[in-house]
């Protein structure tokens, strides 16, 4: 058969061609019909397609994307096109299952023009692959126990404290730290040379010290793990211990410092302590000396540290710009050298706090002069983020059952916000301090936070949630499966 040049023309290396036809009354189409047929050397009695007409040569390769002949319907093609759409006879009555059939076959085929952009019913559900008996991983399971959890509602927080009490003379210093709450719900603040506590429990207040002019005023306090025990640092370069019970001094430890101590912060009985002279000291409390290592690597004074979960971690943060982590046996060493030095802030960092629900993951504050929170991995030291407050940050503190991070900040606003971590995205803003919120504590169930700030005022703020809902968010205990797990145990 020769090869029609229309054929030649659209398909050059098979010679294969389809013509659709669109066309409106049946004289046109009979002719249309006629000029195709004898331009392919067909005979008109062969069946054809309805809409698609397929012309080929017996022994050429078809084209894999046209369907085969022997596929078409050519004989109903044709009554359509001669016949079927001839409106002066009247259509034959159909039986109710015929007239099913050709609604589907229409549907199917897409006879039907008006369902074009029409609406149509939802997709069918999907079909399990896997039986749900055979299943034993939640992950291939879509039992109403393995469905997504629905989306929680929004916590709503409020934007004004819950409490506010008067906490007048308090020393408005930035390297200073003076401001905990401990583990026995008791609030201890410094206020000039006087140590305060406030039981939460009940609101009744205490006068636990009052520090002579000749070794105060108080630079920073600290409750042991227990709370029972604080710490107190002196301007002298004391630190005191102090049994809040009781209300009893047990010892003072002498000899590590030479300046204020501004910071402390202790992992089991060690107490670490950071003062004016650069130094970071680690101060066995149990024994008679109780130097038992010094960290060296600021220049400045250090006003922020803080122990990582498991202890074995100290993050440090100075008036240097500089912050450093140290591992615990480093500082029995002589070379007391650190893990890592971040040297990205360009103020003095005082605001640290170590991820709780990633262990190597440290936030940090910038002063003034930085106005950045920023984010490290301590495992190599790289700096995963940083975002730009708008104002010196004062303090950080994560959420304990969700992913935010609360800040403080000075100039200036003076406000707390409350980040969504890692989009970091603002969630609240809570005002109201007239000065820097210089000083955080979290509450015990780690759902209020307690700010102190210049303006002489002791603000509450449940910035975290309800203590309730907060308990049932805390994921049940993972139960070890290994088996023989017990074999494993030192007797």
């Amino acid at each position: 058969m020769v090869t029609h040049p229309l054929r030649r023309s659209l398909f050059s290396s098979t010679p294969v061609v389809a013509v659709v036809a669109y066309l409106l009354d049946t004289a046109a189409q009979q002719f249309v019909l006629f000029v195709i047929c004898r331009v392919g050397g067909y005979d008109l009695q062969q069946p054809k397609s309805q809409v698609l007409f397929l012309f080929w040569c017996p022994g050429e390769q078809l084209d894999r994307f046209i369907p085969h002949r022997s596929a078409m319907d050519m004989a109903y093609a044709h009554w359509m096109v001669t016949e079927g759409r001839k409106e002066t006879e009247p259509p034959l009555p159909r039986s109710p299952s015929s007239e099913a059939y050709w609604r589907l076959l229409s549907e199917t085929l897409n006879l039907n023009r008006t369902r074009i952009f029409a609406f149509k019913n939802k997709p069918p559900v999907p079909v399990d692959l896997i039986p749900r008996q055979h299943t034993s991983s939640s992950a291939f399971s879509s039992s109403p126990h393995h469905q997504a959890k629905p989306s929680k509602p929004r916590r709503h927080i409020r934007q004004t404290p819950e409490r506010i009490l008067d906490a007048p003379d308090i020393v408005d210093d930035f390297y200073l730290n003076l401001l905990d709450w401990g583990s026995s719900n008791v609030v201890a603040i410094s206020l000039a040379s006087t140590v305060y506590l406030w039981d939460a429990s009940c609101g009744s207040h205490s006068e636990l010290v009052t520090i002579d002019e000749e070794h105060g005023p108080v630079t920073s306090v600290k409750w042991a793990p227990d709370g029972r025990h604080l710490a107190i640092g002196l301007n002298n370069s004391e630190v005191q211990l102090w049994d809040a019970a009781s209300n009893k001094q047990l010892r003072t430890l002498r000899g590590g410092h030479r300046c204020r101590v501004g910071s402390l912060a202790w992992n089991d009985h060690i107490l670490t302590t950071g003062g004016m002279d650069s130094l970071i000291i680690n101060n066995d409390v149990r024994i008679r000396d109780h130097i038992v290592g010094t960290y060296r690597g600021h220049s400045q004074e250090v006003c922020g540290l803080k122990w990582s979960a498991s202890g074995q971690r100290l993050a440090s943060g100075g008036n240097d710009d500089l912050i450093h982590i140290w591992d615990r046996r480093s500082s029995m060493a002589a070379t007391h050298q650190w893990l890592h030095r971040m040297e990205e802030h360009t103020a003095a960092v005082r605001a640290l706090a170590w991820c709780p629900f990633q262990a190597n993951l440290l936030a940090s504050g910038g002063g003034g002069g930085d106005m950045s929170i920023k984010f490290w991995n301590t495992i190599t030291g790289a700096r995963l983020n940083s975002v730009d407050t708008g104002s010196q940050v004062c303090g950080l503190l994560w959420n304990k059952n969700e992913r935010e991070l609360l800040s403080s900040h000075g100039l200036t606003g003076n406000q707390l916000t409350l980040w969504k971590y890692p989009s970091m995205v603002r969630t609240a803003e809570l005002t109201g301090h007239t000065s820097r919120a210089l000083f955080l504590a979290p509450s015990p169930d780690g759902c209020t936070v307690a700010s102190a700030s210049g303006d002489e005022t002791l603000r509450f703020w449940n910035v975290f949630g309800d203590p309730a809902e907060a308990a049932q968010l805390k994921p049940a205990p993972k139960v070890n499966s290994e088996p023989f797990s017990w074999a494993n145990r030192i007797r």
